[in-house]
């Protein structure tokens, strides 16, 4: 059966002599894999429809199995996020982490929507390291390991200093800090962006403009957090923690 999907591919591996297997993150479908055949040949009508990050229109003949790639039709193929270095290893750990944190078949336009626009904002020249950072934030919930964020996660309070719990998993107001001697102090600043990013409407998300040390302190939570609850380790992480050391140098 031949059917048409939005999709845009976030992982690409090589299958056979000639042949790629791209797993595309649908709206229709959530997360499938696909057969290109022929893809790796000179001149394939493939060859560009199966980069990395390509956004388009999929036709595909569906089976119970591995999918059958038809025909591709381009939307968008972020140029400069697969023309610029930085912004291609920030785009590459974000489809990384859809992809570890996403079951196949499993729809969910909204999650669609939100790995267009982070690549979206990337590709038009936003902050790629506050990009990413959003988009952590906002996979929590996916992940299934949401952080309290508009109370403390002790005794409910709403108004207040507060400090993140990695333990408790969210916010400690100044009455409760003392349950966790090892609680994350947070700027005023800090937990507004938290709650920013974790509940804010990306598409209507202006660009921000972070201090260094503002990036250091979320930086840190993030990695806290996921280290802690998330279980997934990401081979893009690494590189991009090697590159953000290298621009540190320069």
């Amino acid at each position: 059966m031949m059917q048409k999907c939005e999709g845009i591919v976030i992982r690409r591996i090589d299958y056979g002599e000639n042949n790629k297997i791209i797993t595309l993150y649908t709206r229709e479908w959530g997360k499938i894999g696909v057969m290109a055949r022929g893809a790796n040949k000179a001149n394939s009508r493939f060859s560009a429809v199966t980069q990395l990050f390509y956004y388009g229109y999929f036709l595909v003949q569906t089976s119970s199995g591995l999918g059958s790639l038809s025909q591709g039709e381009s939307i968008s193929s972020f140029r400069h996020i697969r023309e610029d270095l930085v912004a291609t290893a920030y785009a590459s750990y974000i489809v990384e982490l859809l992809d570890k944190g996403t079951d196949e078949k499993k729809v969910n336009p909204y999650l669609f929507e939100l790995l267009y626009q982070v690549l979206n904002h990337i590709d038009e020249g936003y902050d790629p390291e506050v990009i990413t950072m959003v988009f952590e934030w906002k996979m929590l919930g996916v992940l299934g390991i949401p952080p309290i964020l508009d109370r403390c996660v002790n005794c409910g309070e709403t108004e207040g200093e507060f400090s993140f719990s990695v333990r408790e998993g969210g916010f400690l107001c100044h009455r409760c800090s003392h349950i966790d001697p090892y609680r994350l102090p947070l700027s005023a600043n800090v937990v507004k962006l938290l709650r920013l990013f974790y509940y804010f409407d990306l598409a209507k998300l202006g660009k921000i403009s972070l201090k260094e040390e503002t990036k250091q302190e979320l930086r840190r939570l993030i990695d806290l957090y996921y280290d802690t609850y998330s279980g997934i380790t990401l081979k893009s992480k690494k590189f991009l923690k090697q590159l953000n050391k290298l621009d540190g140098l320069i």
